[in-house]
């Protein structure tokens, strides 16, 4: 007897803990899809706002993500970064970046995201970036608050892989390749002043790809999980109701004279 009321005990226990574990799991998937669904109000809102021209004045809370932009300015070669691992249609690649001067005397300038170019192939020689024609240049795009992230690698002895050189340009003209790119340490390392926004250029004469990434915002998706999850919580309540009144039978059997 006491051996199985121990039994149903430790079985209410496991199934209790169940319960509370699936019904969270499942609250967490709707707290996620109300954030998607919230992502993609922020991105109808900002591409539904009046195209944006930039300027060294331009206010930096006018400068909101996914909003419509123009530039006119002169494109900066010797400032151009690639930034590694940045893959397209599953292929790897880099992202080209290059700032675009708006005012020379007080040395204004965004910086552009201009499109994406392919990695090369094992023994092949690096690929070689695309400059930026010469001369005033309009560019058009979309606003995002910084430079997407990736996680970086950190090698063994704690060294950053793919620093941003303390000052560009470097000599013989290379173009860095960095893992991610901070505004504000390429603001030391160029000396330019940047507005604290990228422009992701849409449209180009060159051979970079240009359809740049969105976060997910498939919230339907998070609503089906959390069904799931909700639905294996109550079949675990309905599995622990069934031990209980078992139990309770048993017991009320034993107790009988």
């Amino acid at each position: 007897m006491a051996h199985s009321v121990r039994r149903t005990l430790a079985a209410l226990a496991l199934l209790g803990v169940a319960v509370a574990i699936l019904a969270s799991l499942g609250a967490w998937q709707l707290r996620r899809a109300d954030e998607r669904r919230a992502i993609l109000a922020a991105i109808q809102a900002g591409r539904a706002q009046p195209p944006l021209a930039l300027t060294p004045a331009t206010s930096p809370g006018d400068l909101g993500a996914w909003r419509p932009a123009q530039a006119h300015g002169q494109w900066l070669n010797q400032y151009s970064v690639l930034l590694d691992n940045r893959n397209q249609d599953g292929k790897p690649g880099y992202w080209l970046a290059t700032p675009l001067l708006l005012d020379p005397a007080s040395r204004s300038a965004v910086l552009v995201l201009r499109g994406w170019l392919p990695r090369a192939r094992p023994g092949q020689p690096a690929p070689t970036p695309p400059a930026a024609p010469a001369g005033p240049r309009s560019v058009a795009g979309e606003l995002a608050a910084r430079v997407p992230r990736l996680f970086e690698l950190w090698s063994f002895g704690g060294a950053a892989q793919g620093q941003l050189p303390a000052t560009l340009p470097v000599a013989g003209g290379a173009v860095p390749q960095v893992q991610n790119l901070e505004l504000p340490a390429y603001a030391r390392a160029t000396g330019l002043a940047l507005l604290p926004a990228v422009l992701m250029q849409t449209r180009g004469d060159d051979a970079l790809v240009r359809d740049w990434p969105q976060p997910s915002v498939d919230y339907s998706q998070n609503q089906g999980y959390a069904l799931q999850w909700f639905s294996f919580a109550a079949i675990a309540a309905v599995a622990w109701l069934v031990v209980a009144w078992r139990g309770l039978r048993r017991g009320r059997r034993t107790a009988r004279p």
